[in-house]
């Protein structure tokens, strides 16, 4: 009888790759990043512990989309006050801040809960070239 395998915190050595997000599909981008966060892309995947890799996002502002939607794709959020709902165009948000568009693909293909919050926090996303994360020595990840 085969007993499932269950993966250990000693077995599990991180890595860090770098994405270029120029002139790439977002959503293609954040499929392949929460993939490799979530650890899915390692023989000891394990659903309930974090398995991944870091994620180095770099050019988030050069990143496309397919079809209308830079006009059509809306970002709400709600304070919680009476008229407090804001609604905001993908055009509009990435021209401002490219960086949240990218956090927010890759944070909502994530679980939900605790895991999801620690698995969030080992991206890193940027929006020109430069990063920060040489000290990693990542490695390039073509999407």
């Amino acid at each position: 009888m085969k007993k499932t395998y269950t993966a250990k915190p000693k077995d599990i050595n991180r890595k860090w790759y770098i994405i270029d997000a120029k002139d790439k599909i977002l959503g293609r981008l954040a499929v392949k990043a929460a993939t490799i966060l979530r650890g899915k892309h390692k023989p000891i995947f394990t659903p309930h512990l974090d398995t991944g890799d870091g994620v180095i996002v770099i050019n988030a502002a050069k990143i496309k989309v397919t079809g209308r939607k830079m006009k059509q794709k809306v970002y709400s959020r709600y304070s919680g006050y009476p008229g407090g709902q804001r609604e905001v165009t993908l055009e509009t948000l990435l021209a401002k801040r490219p960086v949240t568009v990218i956090r927010l693909a890759v944070k909502r293909m994530l679980p939900i809960g605790p895991l999801g919050r620690d698995l969030i926090k080992k991206l890193r996303v940027y929006a020109d070239d430069k990063h920060k994360m040489t000290g990693v020595k990542p490695t390039v990840l073509e999407v």
